[in-house]
């Protein structure tokens, strides 16, 4: 099949040696969206409106922080108080609401609640993310579904994390053909298992490394053991401090 924008990321991310190929694409938007707001582009006003509104999550703060553009993380933080600072203002004074004598369990509202509650979910860096990530995983099934040298790819990966091995099978039955669902959900479920249990077999040996009956005995597979295995469960790429 003839490459186009959206199968290049998801053909690389299935041709690189990685414990989950949509964790991949995932690390990688997220890679070019934190250089895209701490490029220039914090400096843009269509930029800077919706960070000013919506603000980072837990998340993609500290990666911001990490891009070393204290500058323009800071300019944007500024800003992005003054607009808190303004909306607070706002709802400070708007009367607390009682919860119903109906409704069992409701607790009091009030809209300062309602705005740090939309704050704390919604994130610059995510919602750039989220479009173009649904998009390469609609891709995932769709060329799996169109192209065989694909499935033969997909088959031969290294399996998924957790999270993403769900996503694809939940998604499936609405984007692979019935012809190929079952041999795509058997194809899935194989690579799935059997590369977790592979990641947790390196695991166990890790672990056993820490016994001196095994001081002396080779590594094998399971140097990096812990990192994989933080993958796979959570999705989680942890980076080795360099020594």
């Amino acid at each position: 099949m003839k490459e186009q924008l959206y199968t290049i990321p998801v053909n690389d991310a299935f041709d690189a040696d990685c414990e989950c190929p949509i964790c991949y694409m995932y690390q990688e938007l997220q890679n070019s969206a934190i250089d895209f707001v701490m490029g220039t582009s914090y400096m843009e006003d269509d930029v800077r409106m919706e960070t000013d509104k919506i603000g980072f999550c837990d998340t993609h703060l500290p990666l911001l922080y990490k891009n070393q553009n204290r500058l323009g993380l800071g300019l944007m933080m500024l800003t992005h108080m003054d607009k808190t600072m303004k909306e607070m203002e706002k709802k400070m004074n708007q009367k607390v609401q009682a919860p119903s004598l109906f409704k069992k369990g409701k607790t009091a509202s009030s809209a300062v609640k309602e705005y740090s509650d939309r704050l704390e979910e919604s994130c610059y860096v995510c919602e750039r993310m989220k479009n173009m990530f649904d998009r390469y995983v609609h891709t995932t099934l769709y060329l799996y579904d169109k192209d065989e040298s694909f499935r033969n790819k997909f088959a031969s990966c290294k399996g998924f994390c957790t999270k993403h091995y769900a996503l694809l099978y939940e998604m499936a039955p609405t984007e692979i053909s019935s012809k190929l669902l079952g041999g795509f959900i058997e194809t899935l479920n194989k690579v799935y298992m059997e590369n977790f249990r592979r990641v947790r077999d390196d695991l166990e040996w890790f672990t056993d490394k820490f016994d001196y009956r095994y001081a002396d005995a080779p590594w094998k597979n399971s140097k990096d053991a812990l990192i994989r295995a933080i993958q796979k469960t959570n999705s989680v790429f942890v980076e080795e401090k360099k020594k």
